[in-house]
């Protein structure tokens, strides 16, 4: 974990692949704590720390998370990520390359919750939701290509679902198709970007989280700049 930026209401921070936003069956310790621990020492605070869970990343996706430090900015900020009113960038690595370089992709989701899976369809069944993402190609190496995501809606697995539906799961993902999965357990998927409109102070907050640390990755960050 990596703080990123930081005011009096809200703390965003850069989540390595290994970290969960929040507890789960297997007894990890989430990110949430995390963070709840780092203001607790760097405030001295006694007794206990308040920290809001407003959005959540797949434990082997890494990049920004944003949590709320008071209870009283916390609704403020779930509204705008239910309202689409946050703006969020994703860098993909895929092994495939799209058919188009560019592309918006609308799919109908069903999630399996025994499996903790998404399935993707091109017409509206019972259950399912609409899911709409827009993508375009911004660099390749021998072997991958990148892909800018940007999410018109925010479904469960919505990005790997969906680029795996056109044939480019992303790398590492064998859930949803990948040939082999990455040595460190995570998946090629990056929350990169995220900008909106502070709920207090109404300023643009626009952060960009930094690569894993990892050669693919880094020569990708390097070139695209």
């Amino acid at each position: 974990m990596t703080v990123l930026y930081e005011d009096n209401h809200i703390i965003i921070v850069n989540k390595a692949s290994s970290e969960i936003v929040q507890g789960d069956k297997t007894g990890d310790k989430p990110l949430s704590e995390m963070v709840k621990e780092y203001l607790k020492e760097k405030y001295n605070k006694p007794g206990n720390v308040f920290c809001g869970v407003t959005h959540r990343l797949d434990r082997p996706t890494s990049g920004i998370v944003v949590f709320a430090k008071t209870s009283k900015v916390l609704p403020r900020l779930n509204k705008m990520f239910k309202d689409d009113e946050v703006e969020k960038v994703y860098w993909a690595i895929v092994q495939n390359r799209p058919t188009n370089d560019t592309g918006t992709l609308t799919h109908y989701l069903i999630k399996d919750e025994k499996r903790n899976k998404s399935s993707a369809y091109h017409t509206e069944k019972p259950n399912t939701k609409k899911a709409l993402l827009h993508y375009s190609l911004i660099d390749q190496s021998d072997n991958y290509y990148l892909l800018e995501v940007k999410l018109e809606t925010g479904r469960h697995h919505q990005i790997r679902v969906q680029l795996a539906s056109i044939g480019c799961p992303v790398k590492g993902d064998l859930k949803y198709g990948a040939k082999r999965s990455n040595r460190d357990g995570s998946i090629s998927l990056h929350a990169r970007g995220i900008s909106f409109i502070h709920p207090v102070s109404q300023n643009k907050i626009d952060i960009t989280a930094p690569v894993p640390d990892d050669n693919l990755w880094k020569a990708f960050e390097t070139s695209v700049g």
